[in-house]
């Protein structure tokens, strides 16, 4: 996409939102070694002045260290972005193990948005417009069985 080539937007609820989004994992070596902080930051700032405003990343990755990153990063632009995370994982608050399983535990889904919260916008002001959250403790919808066609 050329800089001069506006970027289609959708609407998720309430939000507008490029319709292409950033994913930030690769930042913190999932796939590799990671580059250079400063170059993440690069990145993810030439995402948003090609247009995008959706940009995702999670509790997991690090764990916490990508939505510090992510965090920073967008922390300029922070009213012109939507910034989603996800949670849910069995990390210890202290030590950051990944333990087995998953907690949405209601007072789990408090401390980690709070601790979420305060990662993604630790040095700005501004407020959140929203927070949705999704269960990862649920089971996924059972499609219903299609009766065999007669001949």
């Amino acid at each position: 996409m050329r800089k001069d080539d506006a970027m289609k937007t959708r609407m998720l609820e309430t939000l507008a939102v490029s319709e292409i989004g950033s994913g930030t994992m690769s930042f913190e070596s999932y796939y590799g070694a990671s580059p250079e902080r400063a170059e993440a930051i690069r990145v993810i700032r030439g995402a948003h002045d090609l247009g995008v405003t959706f940009f995702d990343t999670a509790e997991a990755y690090g764990p916490w260290t990508n939505e510090i990153l992510v965090g920073e990063a967008l922390g300029p632009v922070r009213d012109e972005v939507v910034i989603a995370t996800k949670f849910g994982w069995n990390i210890d608050p202290e030590t950051g193990e990944r333990k087995p399983g998953l907690n949405s535990r209601p007072d789990h889904v408090r401390q980690v948005v709070d601790a979420m919260l305060g990662r993604l916008v630790r040095r700005q002001r501004a407020e959140p417009e929203a927070v949705f959250t999704a269960d990862l403790c649920l089971p996924a919808p059972r499609r219903a069985a299609r009766a065999p066609s007669s001949p």
